[in-house]
């Protein structure tokens, strides 16, 4: 995938990141242009797993019902058992993104799959290990790509539902007046 511009907000529960992607919806953002990922757990009591039929995917675990609502509303969907991280689901066009950057060996020194595919299209290193680092901690990410004027849209948007960080990822030239983090 190529560089492109990119807001990414990080929440310290699956319901404020479900909270947020809604308000997403409610304001009208293209859907297609969002992701989310985060860990999930799993007990001896629950079964885990994931299909696949068509373009519909099911999935059980702890927080089965939060996933499921959002494999038929994101544009792709992923499990990925990631070493030192633990079982991660992705849900949106980053898993493009991050097949893409490890069938061509994106994966730089020290980063996982998930940061290969933020690198891929243009997020900081630096950046990117703080991203690792959230979700090693629990935490989801929910981020969106587009112009200049979209992802600055949706960082106004995110702000209000409160993340414990947003920021902007942007192509060179392509600034947006308010652009930085929060």
């Amino acid at each position: 995938m190529s560089v492109t511009n990119s807001v990414v907000a990080i929440y310290d529960s699956h319901t404020q990141a479900e909270e947020a992607v809604k308000e997403l919806q409610r304001s009208g953002v293209d859907m297609k242009k969002l992701s989310i990922v985060g860990k999930d757990y799993h007990t001896e009591e629950q079964v885990v797993g994931y299909y696949n039929t068509g373009d519909r995917m099911k999935y059980w675990g702890k927080l089965g019902a939060f996933w499921g609502g959002f494999w038929g509303l994101l544009f792709g969907s992923a499990f990925f058992a990631i070493p030192g991280i633990g079982p991660v689901l992705v849900a949106g066009p980053l898993v493009a993104w991050i097949v893409a950057a490890l069938e061509g060996a994106v994966v730089v020194g020290g980063m996982g799959a998930i940061g290969a595919g933020l690198y891929s299209i243009g997020i900081p290193k630096d950046s990117v290990v703080k991203y690792e680092t959230a979700l090693k901690s629990d935490k989801f990410l929910v981020l969106a790509h587009g112009s200049a004027a979209e992802v600055a849209k949706v960082k106004d948007i995110l702000r209000t539902t409160h993340p414990a960080e947003v920021a902007l990822h942007m192509v060179a030239g392509a600034q947006p007046a308010a652009a930085g983090t929060r």
